[in-house]
C-alpha cells in the first residue's frame, strides 16, 4: 500500500541500459553438468551464480493496480525477468514476484504477427506460417547434434 506508481517508475529507470543481473536459482543454467532447477528441486545447496551483465533497451510500467502491476520489457539475451522484478522489489524495500510472463517479440517474430490461432490449424496454413517464418531467418538453418538421453546413443543430425 505503501508504494505508489510514481515510486514504481522512479525505480524502473535504475534497471534501463547495461545492468548487472545475478540469474535465478529456477533456471537453466548448469552446475556440473546440470541444471540449477533440478538440483534445487533435489534440495541441493546451491549457490547464486555471480551477477552478469545484461541489457535492458526499454522499460515501462503498462498497468498499476496495488498490489499488483504490469511492465513492457525489451532486452537482451540472458535476460531473466524473475530476476528484475525481485530487484524491483528490493529496490522499493518490498518483495515482488511475477505472476504471469507473456514473450511478445523474438528475434524476427511477434506474438501479433506470427501467432498461427486454432481455428487455422490446417496442414495449408500451417505449411504457409511455416514458410513466412523461415523467410525471417537469416541464411541456411545451422546443423545441430541432437542430445542424447542413453550412453551408448548415437547422436542424430538434424536441419
Amino acid at each position: 500500500d505503501q508504494i505508489t506508481k510514481g515510486d514504481l517508475e522512479n525505480v524502473l529507470q535504475k534497471f534501463i541500459g547495461d545492468i548487472m543481473q545475478v540469474p535465478p536459482l529456477y533456471s537453466a543454467l548448469k552446475k556440473d553438468g546440470e541444471r540449477l532447477s533440478t538440483l534445487v528441486k533435489r534440495g541441493e545447496a546451491v549457490e547464486a551464480k555471480p551477477a552478469r551483465p545484461v541489457r535492458v533497451y526499454s522499460l515501462s510500467l503498462r498497468q498499476f493496480q496495488p498490489p499488483l502491476f504490469t511492465l513492457d520489457v525489451e532486452c537482451g539475451g540472458g535476460f531473466y525477468v524473475r530476476s528484475l522484478v525481485s530487484d524491483i522489489g528490493k529496490e522499493l524495500s518490498t518483495c515482488a514476484t511475477m505472476q504471469e510472463l507473456t514473450r511478445t517479440k523474438h528475434g524476427p517474430f511477434t506474438l501479433e504477427e506470427h501467432t498461427l490461432y486454432e481455428d487455422k490449424w490446417t496442414i495449408d496454413e500451417i505449411a504457409r506460417s511455416l514458410e513466412h517464418c523461415m523467410s525471417l531467418l537469416p541464411g541456411e538453418p545451422s546443423r545441430k547434434k541432437l542430445k542424447t538421453v542413453h550412453p551408448g546413443e548415437t547422436a542424430v543430425s538434424c536441419e
